[in-house]
Formats: structure tokens, C-alpha cells, sequence
């Protein structure tokens, strides 16, 4: 206690001890007993008024020590336990948490990874991923701006996140712990398949797949490709000391339509310790995405073989051509080309306001404008007799789709009546339309959207010619060509607004993170908050369902499946407001990557001890471990002096004890008429 509170307090008692004295005692005729309890209790008053006004502060001098810390952290995965190396893990885990000198030296912290990071003492090893690179990033944010070593107890497989050798700071030095049996094997795996996820039906689709050897001598292997029984690619590769790993690239055809699960094997006639990495399944999703397109015509023109040639371009696309009186269904078609409609056409428009097919508008000499005004509202045409050329001119801010200027301004002109066409509603025009220089302030090509049914308007004909000036100006039809195929698939697209999305993968592999996400939207379209959103999971095979509930994110609802096994999975989506569901299926494929390994990574691990100037260990070398440990001089415990001031008297008690006394002495004064 500092020299001028201790004199404050001196001075403090002789204040209350003088004023009390003063009040009670100085001219009292007699000194009872009476006016002693009073002083006494005004000597307490005044001094406790005094001390609330100084305050004196007590200081305590501790010395405390801070540790280096050391955290000792367990590959969880389960290639532990398929390397065999589950008790060797433990055991070493064991000797460095229980050695007498390292709790000495170190702040020992336990700490497991496997697809996540965290504080442990126990470990069960069922990792179904290896993330070194989460627990380098987590232990840098754990302890900021300290120099520490590091024991790593892993078998250095690593199976998601980045290169984990520069993860680790470079001022920490890390020791590495080795386990798993390091005799090289000989090992053939399938190291890596890429592969699209889908493809459409009667192409073919490619397949990458990269080929892995370890081993001591040249063998000769054979790669098939294979979907149940049916071998669908099968070749030779070879490997050699010198050569350890091949390309493989496959086409294969997508002839069947859907989910399709396939097989990549390589196999020899050697024996191998792991079998399990010889084989990878994949699966691809085979679209159908085969559109049928109908050209309405009555009148034989060079335009209908154009058109038909530039879309049947796409394989996925098929034109078939009639007179308006020889279709008697629309339901076989995706769109309909109305190659300048007139009356005829009547049946074909009564027929489509059921169907709700969508259509592309041809117009052109012999069009029969009125009957079109009927038909349709999105354009008002007031034509004359007289025919005029009309040129194209590119509007750079449409913004339907992406399409690029073919060079539409120096296109061949295209023929229709002269007159006047205007737009109504929601229509966006892609090229407009000019007489030699001067703008028509009117369509040349253009798009509507109403209600969900989308139409497409070419208002001239000859548009054969801007094929062939295509042809001319690129020595191809291919850019003419992929425009059509850009307008047929605006067309074959028809985006209904839904009140529940629900997105999700066609297939996963086990192990990996299983999530769908749903989007619930009220009336208006807007993303609903309070929905209540259920899913149910059916196995196919076993017929075992499940039930979870969506959590709502920030802009969606998600749910995790992780722990569900291979199989076929059906499920639904419901909301429990509204009733409205949403089915659909999905596939895990049976896939675990801990398993793909024979050794640890030896190599990587000692890279990593190289970078941070540490060293590696096998586990006979843990006492050598130790010693390192013990005798860096880098790490010392550091005394640090804790200085703890306190208040002399607690506040609350000394008002306490403040208002005992006031209130004793107004009651005796009071009692004794002294008031």
C-alpha cells in the first residue's frame, strides 16, 4: 500500500475520531454510556464516508510460469486402422502425453484431425477424410505470434485441402511421427478418373483416367471399363521402375438414358497386399435432351431447307416438315416453326392455344398478315401490298441469351411486305430492321415472353441467304448454324416459376459431403422465411426411409445426409404449410478413399519436416524424439511477475455497515428523546 494512502487513513480516523468527539463528548455534562454507543457509531459513519472517498488499493506480487506449448496432434482417419497402425498411433500418443520431462518442459494439448480439427484425448480412427492442410490453418490461429514444435502422429495421406507441407508456419518447427508399415508393395490403383457428370444420349462422352504402379519390376496390366457384365473399353498398359504412372482416355457411347454407373478396374496377375484402390466406380447422368421441331408450311421455299439443315446441326435436335392440314397432334413436338401463316393455319393456332407449344414466326410475301394480327398479340402489323428489302442492323443490349454479331449489317437483305409493325407487351428485339440507311424504327428479329410461353419473330424471308453469305465469309455454315441452335433453345427452354427449387447432385461417392438444398417462394415469388421443410429418405433396395428437417441458411434451406451407405435413394421434399412436395433420386456409389493407400507418405512428410526445420521419426525413434525436444534451447518456460491490485474493504459491505450504523444511531437518539 502506497505512503500517502496509509497517511490518508491516519488522517481519516482522526476527522471521525475528532468529530465525534466533538459532537457527543466535548460538552457533555456527563460521558454516559449512552452518548459513548452514540459517538462510537458517528466515528463509523464518518469513517466509512472517508475511506468510500480514498479507496485504498492493496497490490499483490505473484510469479507465474508460461510453458512452451506443445500440441501433440492424431491422424483420426481410418487409413490408421487399414495400415494397421491403430495401436502403434495409440501407444506413441500414450508415452508422449504421460513422459514426466515433457510435462516439465511443455504445455502438452491433445488435438485429433481427420475431415475436421479439433481438441481431443481419445480417437476411434473413422475419419473418412484426411485434412492435414485444416489442422496446419487451425493451429496458426490457435496460437498467434508463438514459437512452438509440433508433433505430428499421421501416416501423411492426405485426401482433401491443400498441399499441407507449406500450411504449416516456418517458424514452428514440426516433427513428423511415421505410421504404417513403409515396405514398398507391389501396388497398381486407379489414381484419378475425370469425368463430365453428364452427357446426352447417343453421343459419346470421354473418360480420363491416370494409372499408378508401385513396385520393383515391369508388369503388364489390363484396363477395362465395364458397366454390370458388359465390358464396354478393355486395353493393355505397362509399367516399369522407370515408368510409374499411364493416361488412359476413353470414349464411351451414352446409350442409354439416365443414371448410369460405371466401372474402371486395372488388373494383373500379380498379387497385390491393398485390391480395394484397383477399382473406381463413377457414375454419369445421360440426358435426353432430344427436342422435336415441327416446320409448318404450305408453300415450298429454299428457307425450310436452311432452317431444317441448321438445326438438325445439333444431334439432340429433329425437324420434321407438314402442311398445317396433316397434323393431327402437337404433343410430339417442342416447338413449332410457322413458316408464313395463313388461314390454313387456323387448325394448327386453335390447337396450340391448348397445347402451349412454343413458336417461331416466319412472315414473309405470302403471309397473311390480318389472320396474323388475330392470332397473336405481341406485334401489330399494318401492311401493304408492296415488297421492299429490308437490311439488319444488331442491337448490342439484348439481353435474352448471349449471341454474337455475325456481321448481321453486311447480311444479304430479307423480303417482306412494306408497312408498319409494332411492338406490344414484353418483346425484345435482337436485330432491327432498315431500308438501305434509313431505320425502320421496327423488328427485324425479335422475342416475346408471355405467361411462360416464349415465341420467336423472323419478320422476312430468304433468311437461306445469310447461311450461304456465312459460308462465304468463314468457309462454314457453323456459326449460322450454332445462332439457329441459340434461338431453338431459347425456344425449347420454358422456366416456370416454382414455388419449391430443391437442388441436389444425381450421385455421390461415400464419404463425401451429402447435401440438398430447397428454396421455399410464397405467391409473389419471394423467398419465404418461415417455411417448414421436411425431407424423406428412402433406401430402394433396402426400403429403409428417414426423415430430417431443413435448416434454414441465408438464402436457402440445407440438410446433411453424411452417414448414409451405397445404395439408390429416393426421396421427397416437403412443405408442411402448404402440402407442396418435390421428389427425386439419388445415388452414392461405393467409395472409400482412406482406403487407397499401401504405405504412408513418407516422402511428404519429410518434405514438410525439411520446410520447417524439423525432423522426421519412425516410432522405435520416439525416445530420440524426446531428447530433441528436451534439449532445444528455443523453448524455455518464462517466469512472468502478476501484480493484483485489490480494494482494501468491499464497497457493498462497508454501505452496508454505513447504514447499520446511521439507522443505530437515529434510534437510540430518537428512543432516548435526543431528537
Amino acid at each position: 500500500m502506497a505512503t500517502n494512502t496509509i497517511l490518508l487513513l491516519l488522517l481519516s480516523l482522526l476527522i471521525a475520531g475528532g468529530l465525534s468527539f466533538f459532537q457527543y463528548l466535548y460538552k457533555a455534562k456527563t460521558k454516559s454510556k449512552l452518548n459513548l454507543v452514540l459517538a462510537f457509531l458517528r466515528f463509523l459513519s464518518i469513517f466509512g464516508i472517508l475511506l468510500l472517498l480514498i479507496n485504498p488499493i492493496m497490490s499483490r506480487k505473484t510469479l507465474e510460469t508460461i510453458k512452451t506449448p506443445l500440441p501433440i496432434v492424431v491422424d483420426n482417419s481410418s487409413s490408421i486402422v487399414d495400415l494397421k497402425s491403430k495401436e502403434t498411433a495409440l501407444q506413441l500418443y500414450k508415452k508422449l502425453v504421460q513422459n514426466k520431462d515433457l510435462q516439465d518442459k511443455f504445455e502438452l494439448q491433445s488435438y485429433q484431425f481427420d475431415n475436421e480439427f479439433q481438441q481431443s484425448e481419445t480417437f476411434d480412427f473413422k475419419g473418412t477424410q484426411t485434412n492435414v492442410d485444416d489442422a496446419a490453418k487451425s493451429l496458426k490461429n490457435i496460437y498467434k505470434n508463438i514459437s512452438f514444435p509440433i508433433v505430428l502422429i499421421t501416416d501423411g495421406n492426405q485426401t482433401s485441402g491443400n498441399d499441407y507441407v507449406y500450411s504449416f508456419d516456418a517458424n514452428n518447427k514440426v516433427y513428423p511421427v511415421v505410421v504404417g508399415d513403409t515396405t514398398k508393395f507391389l501396388d497398381l490403383k486407379v489414381n484419378q478418373l475425370n469425368v463430365n457428370k453428364y452427357a446426352f444420349h447417343k453421343n459419346k462422352f470421354p473418360v480420363e483416367v491416370f494409372l499408378s504402379y508401385s513396385g520393383n519390376k515391369s508388369v503388364n496390366a489390363d484396363f477395362r471399363i465395364s458397366q454390370g457384365n458388359s465390358i464396354l473399353s478393355k486395353q493393355t498398359v505397362s509399367f516399369s521402375p522407370s515408368k510409374k504412372s499411364v493416361l488412359v482416355n476413353v470414349l464411351l457411347p451414352a446409350d442409354k438414358v439416365g443414371l448410369q454407373v460405371f466401372k474402371a478396374t486395372i488388373s494383373s496377375n500379380q498379387i497385390e497386399k491393398n485390391s480395394y484402390n484397383n477399382t473406381k466406380n463413377f457414375a454419369v447422368e445421360i440426358i435426353d435432351q432430344k427436342t422435336n421441331i415441327a416446320i409448318v408450311s404450305t408453300i415450298n421455299h429454299p428457307d425450310i431447307g436452311a432452317l431444317k439443315r441448321a438445326i438438325e446441326s445439333n444431334a439432340q435436335r429433329k425437324v420434321t416438315i407438314f402442311k398445317p392440314s396433316a397434323i393431327n397432334s402437337l404433343q410430339d413436338y417442342n416447338i413449332l416453326i410457322l413458316y408464313q401463316p395463313t388461314n390454313e393455319f387456323k387448325l394448327v393456332f386453335d390447337k396450340n392455344k391448348l397445347a402451349g407449344i412454343n413458336s417461331f414466326i416466319v412472315t414473309g410475301n405470302n403471309t397473311d398478315f390480318n389472320f396474323l394480327n388475330q392470332q397473336q398479340s405481341n406485334l401489330i402489323f399494318k401492311m401493304s401490298g408492296q415488297k421492299e428489302d429490308y437490311l439488319a442492323g444488331f442491337n448490342s443490349q439484348f439481353n435474352l441469351f448471349s449471341i454474337d454479331n455475325l456481321g448481321f449489317e453486311n447480311f444479304p437483305p430479307l423480303q417482306n411486305p412494306f408497312g408498319t409493325i409494332t411492338t406490344k407487351g414484353s418483346v425484345s428485339t435482337l436485330l432491327s430492321s432498315k431500308i438501305r440507311n434509313i431505320e425502320t424504327n421496327s423488328p427485324l428479329l425479335s422475342f416475346a415472353e408471355n405467361q411462360g410461353k416464349r415465341s420467336a419473330f423472323l419478320l422476312g424471308e430468304n433468311s437461306w441467304k445469310w447461311r450461304m453469305q456465312t459460308h462465304v465469309d468463314h468457309q462454314s455454315f457453323e456459326k449460322f448454324d450454332v445462332f439457329v441452335d441459340k434461338i431453338i433453345q431459347f425456344l425449347a427452354s420454358n422456366d416456370s416459376k416454382k414455388s419449391l427449387i430443391v437442388n441436389h447432385e444425381s450421385f455421390y461417392n461415400s464419404g463425401e459431403t451429402i447435401e440438398i438444398t430447397a428454396s421455399y417462394f410464397n405467391k409473389n415469388y419471394e423467398f419465404d422465411e418461415k417455411a417448414r421443410l421436411t425431407i424423406s429418405v428412402t433406401n430402394a433396395k433396402t426400403k429403409q426411409s428417414k426423415n430430417y428437417d431443413l435448416l434454414k441458411g441465408n438464402s436457402a434451406f440445407k440438410v446433411n445426409l453424411d452417414g448414409l451407405s451405397a445404395g439408390t435413394y429416393n426421396f421427397i421434399v416437403k412443405e408442411l404449410n402448404s402440402r407442396i412436395s418435390h421428389s427425386g433420386h439419388f445415388e452414392i456409389l461405393d467409395f472409400d478413399i482412406e482406403k487407397q493407400f499401401v504405405n504412408p507418405d513418407v516422402e511428404k512428410l519429410n518434405q514438410l519436416a525439411t520446410q520447417t526445420k524439423g525432423k522426421l521419426f519412425y516410432p522405435n525413434q520416439v525416445d530420440i524424439l524426446f531428447k530433441t525436444l528436451l534439449e532445444n534451447e528455443d523453448y524455455k518456460a518464462i517466469q512472468k511477475e502478476v501484480i493484483t491490485k485489490t480494494p482494501l474493504i468491499d464497497w457493498v459491505w462497508l454501505l452496508v455497515l454505513m447504514a447499520i450504523s446511521l439507522a443505530s444511531e437515529w434510534f437510540l437518539r430518537k428512543y432516548n428523546g435526543m431528537l
